[in-house]
């Protein structure tokens, strides 16, 4: 089929991108973390559980949307980004707030969860059980046997992990890991769609094009 002569384009396809799926799998890290380390009655829960959604229905909705206003999907894509950064700092805030580590990119437990690459919430869930594990076997962050013997899930420092709440510490870095990816991916699909409607436009020109084509034949 000749899509540039069709009035309304193939369309609705979110369930495929990457930047759907990563922000699907966000929200639901977010909701149980926020059951696990944040009061239900509190307004932040709600709040960060809120932006989680927006991510995700937003990226959908832009997308089927896009069949008839490519307008309408650039600015719902850029929503879902905004909610998304509003997450990001939520989790950045829980961490300093309570005294705990915001870890680089190139963190040695952050690397083995990035080659993971975690697709679901089972999986999100093993890798951190993995990670205690490593603690409790008193390994250090290369992997290398750590030599006081302790079994605590702070036994070194490199680690980053903190002495009131490593399980939240762990978990809410994970979470920011995958929210930094998809928010690059999201910043990318805004650069495209903008692009592609800079150069095509939106519906009403596209009905232009399709008329004039008809009248032609």
């Amino acid at each position: 089929m000749d899509h540039d002569n069709t009035l309304i384009p193939p369309h609705g396809g979110y369930r495929k991108l990457k930047s759907f799926q990563l922000a699907q799998l966000v929200y639901d890290i977010t909701v149980h973390f926020c059951n696990l380390h944040i009061d239900r009655r509190s307004r932040t829960h709600d709040q960060m559980v809120q932006a989680a959604r927006s991510g995700v229905q937003n990226i959908a909705e832009g997308s089927v949307a896009s069949g008839t206003s490519k307008k309408t999907e650039l600015k719902l894509t850029n929503v879902a980004r905004a909610s998304l950064e509003e997450l990001r700092l939520d989790f950045e805030d829980f961490l300093r707030q309570r005294g705990m580590r915001l870890w680089p990119p190139d963190h040695p437990t952050l690397e083995r969860f990035k080659t993971r690459r975690c697709a679901t919430m089972e999986e999100f869930l093993d890798w951190q059980k993995n990670e205690h594990g490593r603690t409790r076997t008193h390994t250090d962050e290369h992997g290398q046997r750590n030599k006081n013997g302790s079994g605590s899930l702070s036994v070194f420092a490199g680690a980053g992990l903190c002495r009131s709440d490593p399980e939240a510490e762990l978990a809410a870095n994970g979470a920011l890991s995958l929210l930094n990816l998809c928010c690059y991916l999201l910043d990318r699909q805004i650069e495209s769609q903008a692009a592609a409607f800079e150069k095509e436009g939106g519906f009403t020109e596209r009905l232009y094009r399709v008329r004039t084509a008809k009248r032609g034949k």
